[in-house]
């Protein structure tokens, strides 16, 4: 028999919830931006296997001579993602809700909470935006926070940094979809209304 279960806090879904379309909104202005000076490439030498981003991938989204447009979205919304990040890290320390999310040692969570590997990922995106924040600071104004841009290895790599972090944001959003898609509607339903179905 089944029996509706509390898994996931308010505070928590409309966080994750808000992220969702600022993070994408962050994701979409920074590619306005960097279309400006696309340097970044796999390769070795001469030799360039990919380059971030082949002249069609602009062309098909409509990407060139929008850096003006991407600038003031990417500013306007990382407020709002920093905002949402630090009361979310200030909430799961308050509520607790930390101790589920953090890694441990235990094989086996609570039936209501997260397994080892969401706790790795959960954890893992956190700090990623911690990152985020960061690296964008240094980028945003190098001169006044050069202490922060020299911290992160000069203004080339804080970039680089930024960078590769958003790749990562993107390849962590198709794996989450996936585990969510392979997980099911009950999953889903949490996210959505806070409650799951359990045996």
């Amino acid at each position: 028999m089944k029996r509706v279960h509390k898994k996931h806090l308010r505070a928590m879904r409309w966080m994750h919830w808000i992220n969702f379309p600022v993070l994408s909104l962050m994701v979409w202005s920074g590619l306005l931006i960097y279309w400006a000076n696309d340097v970044y490439r796999i390769g070795a030498g001469r030799f360039t296997l990919f380059h971030f981003f082949p002249e069609g991938f602009y062309n098909l989204f409509g990407v060139d001579h929008r850096l003006a447009e991407g600038m003031a979205l990417h500013f306007f919304f990382m407020w709002l993602f920093a905002f949402n990040g630090v009361t979310y890290v200030l909430y799961t320390a308050i509520s607790g809700e930390w101790r589920y999310l953090l890694p441990t040692r235990k094989n086996v969570p609570p039936l209501s909470k997260y397994n080892r590997a969401q706790q790795i990922a959960y954890t893992s995106i956190v700090l990623m935006g911690a990152g985020s924040i960061l690296t964008g600071l240094s980028i945003y104004k190098p001169v006044q926070l050069a202490w922060l841009s020299k911290l992160l290895g000069g203004y080339e790599w804080a970039r680089w940094e930024h960078f590769s972090l958003t790749v990562a944001y993107c390849l962590f959003f198709l794996g989450h979809v996936t585990q969510v898609i392979r997980a099911g509607w009950n999953n889903l339903r949490a996210m959505l209304t806070g409650y799951e179905l359990v045996k």
